[in-house]
């Protein structure tokens, strides 16, 4: 359950005022997400999603975060798109938090992705890349090789209580990557959380992408590199490469990839899988059992880890094929 901050009809009512929205018809708490509150609210005028941001994310991000969507969505990417209150503004307060309002999008996200799902999504990350070209704020990668470090200094102590080669594992994997990571890489605006849950389909057909909150400016292909980890995987932590192949083929069916894109992307793979590795190790060291959001295990990213290890080039993704 991801409804951190209860409100009352009252707030709600008074909240949803302040826009053209009519009245409010009914009002539900999403139970999907980890970092903030959600609700899916009915008003005479449509449906909506009303975030309240929690104390994870940073208030200066927020203008980031709902100016992409916005300019995303002017440039044809199917995405939440913020609402203007009657004075134009699109962030306000509800409870004693910044909050939101973004337009509903109608699908569900795949529970088993499919390779035909694994093709749409390569088709939309490279539309999203080249949609955001152009967009005017900026921000860092606050989740990127420089942060690793520090965060894994966190919890390294007790490391071993996830696994006992852990800390071994990561120390030696972030010296490597801090050794080897491109610097050479054309750069823009990347989502960097697009896993499943975060992309909308109606069957086959990809109706949306969602939950911006980590978006940031970065290596493009970095983005891909999440991507394959988060798709291209099985519940056993197989890797599939039928569906890396369809995301591969897909993507670069639209943005076709640099030569230097194509020899980063397993080191890229690699810094993907730690970077979730680290997040979900330390959460998982610090969340209490009985916390309203459910632990991730980071194991299934050492697993992941592990294979990109023994991968030599993109071939291996299937790309030689998806060409």
């Amino acid at each position: 359950m991801a409804v951190y901050t209860e409100i009352s009809d009252e707030e709600l009512v008074r909240f949803i005022r302040s826009y053209d929205l009519g009245s409010v018809l009914s009002c539900k708490g999403i139970a999907e997400g980890v970092e903030n509150t959600n609700y899916l609210v009915h008003t005479t005028k449509g449906v909506f999603i009303l975030t309240i941001y929690e104390k994870r994310v940073d208030p200066k991000d927020l203008p980031f975060f709902l100016g992409l969507m916005e300019h995303l969505s002017a440039r044809g990417v199917t995405c939440p798109l913020p609402v203007r209150d009657s004075e134009g503004r699109v962030l306000n307060e509800l409870a004693g938090r910044h909050a939101a309002l973004v337009t509903f999008l109608e699908g569900m996200w795949p529970k088993r992705p499919k390779t035909e799902h694994c093709l749409e999504l390569g088709k939309a990350l490279a539309r999203m890349h080249i949609a955001g070209e152009g967009f005017a704020l900026h921000r860092a990668n606050a989740l990127g090789l420089s942060g690793w470090r520090p965060l894994f200094e966190k919890f390294s102590p007790c490391a071993a209580e996830i696994l006992p080669d852990l800390e071994s594992l990561i120390a030696d994997e972030l010296s490597f990557l801090e050794k080897s990571w491109p610097s050479d890489l054309p750069q823009g605006v990347i989502h960097a959380d697009l896993f499943p849950d975060n992309v909308f389909f109606i069957g086959d057909k990809l109706s949306g992408l969602i939950d911006f909150y980590f978006a940031c400016d970065d290596a493009l292909p970095y983005d891909i590199a999440v991507s394959i980890n988060a798709w291209c995987f099985e519940p056993n932590c197989h890797f599939n490469a039928t569906k890396a192949r369809a995301l591969l083929k897909g993507y670069n069916s639209v943005r076709e990839l640099t030569e230097p894109e194509r020899n980063a992307l397993p080191i890229l793979a690699r810094g993907a899988a730690m970077r979730f590795l680290l997040t979900r190790s330390y959460d998982w060291l610090n969340t209490p059992k009985d916390a309203l959001v459910a632990r991730k295990d980071p194991v299934d990213y050492v697993r992941r880890l592990r294979f990109h290890q023994s991968v030599r080039s993109i071939d291996d993704y299937g790309f030689e094929q998806a060409r």
